[in-house]
């Protein structure tokens, strides 16, 4: 398989996937992996999907989450995470790593929005606890059945 192909697999696995698993390190330097919404999961969140049409080549990735969680307090002190998809029914699975960043765009806030979400940020949108998170990842690593690949993303944003 070629690095395009794997590319092509992974932003497929990314689309497919229920959940993607957030780490991040904690204070004491021990990975924490938590289960996140998948934002890109097409069928789950369809509403999304023109948010991501111009991010295949940098695999941007998008989080809602609470401004008082654990992880937005340690990844200020450490924004290097990663993120993993997978199908393991289909042998397929795809970590990608790099720098996140919180975005203070209430827009972009607003275009995320769904109904259902005021049970995690109970004030609407604009919750003074609701964070969005962004990455955009600079390396990708995997498998496909029972090839490895990985590979660098460079960025475009």
């Amino acid at each position: 398989m070629k690095d395009i192909e794997f590319r092509e697999m992974g932003l497929r696995v990314m689309e497919a996937t229920p959940a993607a698993y957030f780490t991040n390190v904690d204070e004491e330097g021990f990975p924490q992996t938590r289960a996140m919404f998948n934002l890109r999961n097409k069928e789950k969140w369809p509403k999304l999907a023109p948010l991501f049409v111009d991010h295949d080549d940098d695999f941007m990735i998008i989080f809602s989450t609470n401004t008082t969680s654990t992880k937005v307090e340690q990844m200020k002190e450490n924004p290097k995470v990663s993120v993993y998809y997978c199908q393991p029914e289909e042998w397929k699975g795809m970590m990608l790593s790099g720098v996140i960043e919180i975005v203070s765009d209430l827009s972009l806030k607003k275009s995320l929005w769904h109904d259902g979400w005021e049970k995690y940020y109970p004030k609407g949108y604009d919750d003074p606890d609701h964070t969005v998170l962004r990455l955009f990842p600079t390396a990708a690593k995997g498998w496909n059945q029972s090839r490895t690949f990985q590979f660098m993303i460079e960025a475009t944003k």
